[in-house]
């Protein structure tokens, strides 16, 4: 916990990006009836029957400095599909920086042997080459705050029904810019002596 309180701390560089990632799924239901169409005064409405129609995975970067997200629609959650999100923060999103920290929880997916899994040994040690890992702690998945972002995308991007992953793509595609236009960066003020205050009972305790 107190690793990942102390990269928060971090100054702002371009140069060093810190970058928060998760994933979350999203049941896609089309719907079996046309809704009725809206009317001044009344809200959407749909018919109470639904068709299940597969889940797909979705990605959360977050550089809570920069005001930037990203977010990825995949059909599953592999360690390749890990593997490649990685190569894209190292080759598309910042390939200038020197290198990049990545707060992540302890999904066994998240391991840099994905990318030995996934690339030839020496494109896999190339990308690891310029990343950093810091890891949340078991049952502390609330310190990384792209887990923030979802809970904000499911608000007010995911709590209806869509039907296919194409119109999630477009959806969240939708969200993210608009969330990026604000520039929304992240104010993280629970600090490592808060920890020490707030949680003590989760430290060890030492006699005099």
């Amino acid at each position: 916990m107190e690793d990942v309180l102390s990269v928060y701390t971090r100054p702002y560089d371009p140069r060093y990006p810190v970058v928060c990632f998760d994933e979350t799924s999203k049941q896609l239901v089309k719907e079996t009836q046309v809704p009725l169409p809206i009317e001044p005064g009344q809200p959407p409405r749909y018919d109470c029957e639904y068709e299940r129609n597969g889940v797909s995975n979705l990605f959360m970067f977050v550089e809570p400095l920069a005001g930037w997200r990203h977010v990825e629609v995949t059909d599953r959650r592999t360690k390749q599909d890990y593997a490649q999100q990685m190569k894209y923060l190292v080759d598309v999103r910042y390939p200038d920086a020197e290198w990049i920290t990545v707060v992540q929880d302890q999904l066994n997916t998240h391991d840099p042997s994905a990318l030995y899994a996934t690339f030839e040994p020496a494109e896999a040690k190339r990308i690891l080459d310029k990343l950093e890992f810091h890891y949340t702690p078991v049952h502390g998945s609330w310190l990384n705050m792209a887990e923030t972002e979802l809970s904000v995308l499911a608000r007010q991007c995911l709590d209806r029904r869509i039907p296919d992953p194409s119109a999630l793509q477009r959806e969240t595609l939708a969200w993210e810019q608009c969330r990026n236009t604000q520039l929304r960066t992240i104010d993280w003020r629970f600090t490592t002596e808060d920890a020490r205050v707030k949680l003590k009972r989760l430290y060890p305790s030492f006699q005099p």
